[in-house]
């Protein structure tokens, strides 16, 4: 069944969203929410509507959080093979990038701005992103997308709009990570890494891993 669609923030909302003052508090805030084992690409505000969220509507949430306390948040898309795509919230800081993100694992969540450019961010994440069967699955990611404005795209209250968020992640340029031929002489993932980041995870969401 469908959403409906959110025409604007509720005062709550709102007043929930000032006090997201930084990117810490965002993180914070993400982290307890419970993970949203369903798919599909919902709003910003689902996750509070709701009360949980996975790493779409989670990173919307972070963006339109950070976009009020002052910063430029960007989206960024981490593809893989035989594993769940994700997507983090980038945003600078003194000229650094870090990121906010949502996700059932806790290595691909928040990371400090101490990144000099987008692709050394996203290479933060390669060892931590893997499927189930211990396959180390990051490949490519996405150009930093900037979000439209809400007169162009609601993407902070309409569910509807997710799926043009996509549709535009879709469409950024996207690097490879691995050079050619490496993908197939990677190291085995160390098995006590394996089970440490299965801690906390619903395993219900844990579709291929990320």
């Amino acid at each position: 069944m469908k959403k409906a669609r959110q025409v604007d923030w509720s005062k709550g909302e709102l007043a929930a969203l000032k006090r997201l003052s930084n990117p810490d508090k965002v993180q914070s805030f993400i982290d307890a929410l419970p993970y949203r084992c369903e798919d599909g690409h919902l709003s910003a505000a689902a996750a509070l509507r709701d009360g949980c969220a996975h790493c779409f509507d989670g990173s919307l949430l972070a963006a339109a959080a950070l976009q009020r306390a002052g910063f430029t948040p960007k989206l960024i898309d981490l593809c893989a093979v035989r594993d769940d795509d994700h997507i983090i919230c980038s945003f600078l800081y003194r000229g650094r990038w870090g990121a906010v993100a949502k996700s059932n694992f806790p290595g691909l969540r928040f990371r400090e701005p101490i990144y000099q450019s987008p692709r050394e961010l996203v290479l933060s994440y390669f060892e931590f992103y893997f499927n189930l069967e211990g396959e180390k699955s990051l490949r490519n990611f996405s150009e930093p997308l900037r979000l439209p404005s809400r007169s162009r795209l609601d993407w902070e209250c309409d569910d509807g709009a997710g799926d043009m968020v996509v549709e535009l992640l879709t469409a950024q340029p996207h690097h490879p990570i691995l050079l050619p031929r490496q993908s197939g002489k990677l190291r085995p993932l160390d098995e006590r890494l394996f089970k440490s980041q299965l801690h906390g995870v619903n395993m219900k969401g844990a579709h291929g891993g990320s």
